[in-house]
Protein backbone atom coordinates (compact mmCIF):
# COMPACT_ATOMS: atom_id res chain seq x y z
CA UNK A 1 0.00 0.00 0.00
CA UNK A 2 2.84 2.40 0.82
CA UNK A 3 4.43 1.77 -2.58
CA UNK A 4 1.11 2.50 -4.31
CA UNK A 5 0.65 5.77 -2.42
CA UNK A 6 4.24 6.78 -3.18
CA UNK A 7 3.80 5.89 -6.84
CA UNK A 8 0.61 7.92 -7.27
CA UNK A 9 2.11 10.88 -5.43
CA UNK A 10 5.28 10.74 -7.53
CA UNK A 11 3.29 10.54 -10.76
CA UNK A 12 1.14 13.47 -9.62
CA UNK A 13 4.26 15.48 -8.84
CA UNK A 14 5.83 14.74 -12.22
CA UNK A 15 2.62 15.67 -14.05
CA UNK A 16 2.34 18.86 -12.01
CA UNK A 17 5.89 19.88 -12.90
CA UNK A 18 5.29 19.07 -16.57
CA UNK A 19 2.11 21.16 -16.52
CA UNK A 20 4.23 24.23 -15.74
CA UNK A 21 6.44 23.84 -18.81
CA UNK A 22 4.05 24.58 -21.71
CA UNK A 23 2.20 27.34 -19.86
CA UNK A 24 5.19 28.98 -18.22
CA UNK A 25 5.57 32.61 -19.08
CA UNK A 26 9.20 32.79 -18.07
CA UNK A 27 12.28 30.65 -18.05
CA UNK A 28 12.57 31.29 -14.31
CA UNK A 29 9.42 29.24 -13.60
CA UNK A 30 10.71 26.34 -15.70
CA UNK A 31 14.13 26.44 -14.03
CA UNK A 32 12.62 26.65 -10.53
CA UNK A 33 10.32 23.69 -11.23
CA UNK A 34 13.22 21.64 -12.59
CA UNK A 35 15.48 22.48 -9.66
CA UNK A 36 12.69 21.68 -7.20
CA UNK A 37 12.07 18.31 -8.84
CA UNK A 38 15.81 17.51 -8.90
CA UNK A 39 16.12 18.44 -5.20
CA UNK A 40 13.14 16.28 -4.28
CA UNK A 41 14.52 13.29 -6.18
CA UNK A 42 17.99 13.75 -4.67
CA UNK A 43 16.70 14.08 -1.12
CA UNK A 44 14.37 11.12 -1.64
CA UNK A 45 17.22 8.93 -2.86
CA UNK A 46 19.43 10.02 0.05
CA UNK A 47 16.68 9.28 2.54
CA UNK A 48 16.16 5.81 1.10
CA UNK A 49 19.88 5.03 0.99
CA UNK A 50 20.04 4.19 4.65
CA UNK A 51 21.71 1.30 6.40
CA UNK A 52 19.73 -1.89 5.83
CA UNK A 53 16.00 -2.23 6.30
CA UNK A 54 15.99 -0.84 9.79
CA UNK A 55 14.00 2.38 9.85
CA UNK A 56 12.47 1.82 6.39
CA UNK A 57 9.10 3.19 7.51
CA UNK A 58 10.65 6.49 8.53
CA UNK A 59 12.50 6.74 5.23
CA UNK A 60 9.33 6.08 3.22
CA UNK A 61 7.49 8.60 5.38
CA UNK A 62 10.18 11.19 4.59
CA UNK A 63 9.93 10.47 0.87
CA UNK A 64 6.15 10.77 1.02
CA UNK A 65 6.52 14.01 2.97
CA UNK A 66 8.77 15.43 0.22
CA UNK A 67 6.65 14.16 -2.66
CA UNK A 68 3.42 15.51 -1.17
CA UNK A 69 5.17 18.83 -0.49
CA UNK A 70 6.42 18.99 -4.06
CA UNK A 71 2.93 18.21 -5.32
CA UNK A 72 1.47 20.89 -3.04
CA UNK A 73 3.84 23.51 -4.45
CA UNK A 74 3.87 22.61 -8.14
CA UNK A 75 0.38 21.18 -8.59
CA UNK A 76 -1.41 24.28 -7.35
CA UNK A 77 -0.19 26.46 -10.22
CA UNK A 78 -1.79 24.53 -13.08
CA UNK A 79 -4.90 23.92 -10.98
CA UNK A 80 -5.29 27.63 -10.21
CA UNK A 81 -4.74 28.54 -13.87
CA UNK A 82 -7.41 26.02 -14.90
CA UNK A 83 -9.91 27.32 -12.34
CA UNK A 84 -9.34 30.92 -13.45
CA UNK A 85 -9.79 29.88 -17.10
CA UNK A 86 -13.03 28.13 -16.15
CA UNK A 87 -14.26 31.26 -14.38
CA UNK A 88 -13.32 33.42 -17.38
CA UNK A 89 -15.07 31.12 -19.86
CA UNK A 90 -18.58 31.95 -18.65
CA UNK A 91 -17.78 35.51 -17.66
CA UNK A 92 -18.86 38.47 -19.76
CA UNK A 93 -15.99 40.45 -18.22
CA UNK A 94 -13.47 37.72 -19.09
CA UNK A 95 -11.11 40.08 -20.89
CA UNK A 96 -11.00 42.38 -17.86
CA UNK A 97 -10.39 39.43 -15.54
CA UNK A 98 -7.61 38.06 -17.76
CA UNK A 99 -5.90 41.44 -17.90
CA UNK A 100 -6.15 41.61 -14.11
CA UNK A 101 -3.44 38.96 -14.10
CA UNK A 102 -1.09 41.57 -15.54
CA UNK A 103 -1.82 43.87 -12.61
CA UNK A 104 -1.06 41.10 -10.11
CA UNK A 105 2.48 40.41 -11.32
CA UNK A 106 4.46 37.53 -9.87
CA UNK A 107 1.35 35.53 -9.03
CA UNK A 108 2.80 32.15 -10.01
CA UNK A 109 5.91 32.53 -7.88
CA UNK A 110 4.01 34.08 -4.97
CA UNK A 111 1.46 31.25 -5.18
CA UNK A 112 4.22 28.63 -5.08
CA UNK A 113 5.77 30.20 -2.00
CA UNK A 114 2.35 30.53 -0.40
CA UNK A 115 1.59 26.82 -0.95
CA UNK A 116 5.01 25.84 0.40
CA UNK A 117 4.51 27.90 3.56
CA UNK A 118 0.98 26.58 4.13
CA UNK A 119 2.01 22.97 3.54
CA UNK A 120 5.02 23.31 5.86
CA UNK A 121 2.97 24.98 8.59
CA UNK A 122 0.26 22.31 8.52
CA UNK A 123 2.66 19.36 8.37
CA UNK A 124 4.66 20.87 11.23
CA UNK A 125 1.47 20.99 13.31
CA UNK A 126 1.19 24.77 13.29
CA UNK A 127 -2.19 25.61 11.65
CA UNK A 128 -1.92 29.20 12.84
CA UNK A 129 0.75 29.62 10.18
CA UNK A 130 -1.99 29.50 7.55
CA UNK A 131 -3.53 32.69 8.94
CA UNK A 132 -0.14 34.40 9.01
CA UNK A 133 0.62 33.47 5.39
CA UNK A 134 -2.76 34.74 4.22
CA UNK A 135 -2.42 37.95 6.23
CA UNK A 136 1.01 38.66 4.75
CA UNK A 137 -0.23 37.98 1.24
CA UNK A 138 -3.31 40.14 1.67
CA UNK A 139 -1.37 43.04 3.14
CA UNK A 140 1.32 42.81 0.47
CA UNK A 141 -1.24 42.75 -2.37
CA UNK A 142 -3.56 45.39 -0.93
CA UNK A 143 -1.96 48.34 -2.76
CA UNK A 144 -2.33 46.52 -6.10
CA UNK A 145 -5.93 45.59 -5.34
CA UNK A 146 -6.91 49.20 -4.63
CA UNK A 147 -4.57 51.09 -6.95
CA UNK A 148 -6.25 53.81 -9.03
CA UNK A 149 -3.41 53.53 -11.57
CA UNK A 150 -4.72 50.33 -13.16
CA UNK A 151 -5.25 50.18 -16.93
CA UNK A 152 -8.67 51.36 -18.09
CA UNK A 153 -9.52 47.87 -19.37
CA UNK A 154 -9.15 46.39 -15.87
CA UNK A 155 -11.68 47.03 -13.13
CA UNK A 156 -10.72 46.87 -9.45
CA UNK A 157 -13.45 44.23 -9.04
CA UNK A 158 -11.78 42.01 -11.66
CA UNK A 159 -8.43 42.28 -9.88
CA UNK A 160 -9.99 41.46 -6.51
CA UNK A 161 -11.96 38.58 -8.04
CA UNK A 162 -8.84 37.07 -9.59
CA UNK A 163 -6.92 37.50 -6.32
CA UNK A 164 -9.62 35.81 -4.21
CA UNK A 165 -10.25 32.90 -6.60
CA UNK A 166 -6.53 32.30 -7.09
CA UNK A 167 -5.78 32.45 -3.39
CA UNK A 168 -8.64 30.13 -2.40
CA UNK A 169 -7.74 27.58 -5.05
CA UNK A 170 -4.08 27.68 -4.13
CA UNK A 171 -4.71 27.40 -0.39
CA UNK A 172 -7.23 24.58 -0.75
CA UNK A 173 -4.74 22.62 -2.87
CA UNK A 174 -1.96 23.00 -0.28
CA UNK A 175 -4.34 22.08 2.56
CA UNK A 176 -5.51 19.02 0.61
CA UNK A 177 -1.94 17.81 0.03
CA UNK A 178 -1.10 18.31 3.72
CA UNK A 179 -4.33 16.60 4.75
CA UNK A 180 -3.54 13.68 2.45
CA UNK A 181 -0.19 13.25 4.11
CA UNK A 182 -1.48 13.67 7.66
CA UNK A 183 -4.30 11.17 7.12
CA UNK A 184 -1.77 8.35 6.55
Amino acid sequence: MTALILSFTAVGLILAVLAWVPKAGSTLEIVLSGVMLACLITVGVLLLAGDGVEGWRERWWNVLLLLAGGLAVTGGGPLTTSVLALVDRGNTRAQSTQKAGEVLRGGALIGSLERLAIYAALVAGWPEGLAIVLAIKGLARYPELRSPDQPASVTPQAVAERFIIGTFTSVLWAVTCAGFLLSR
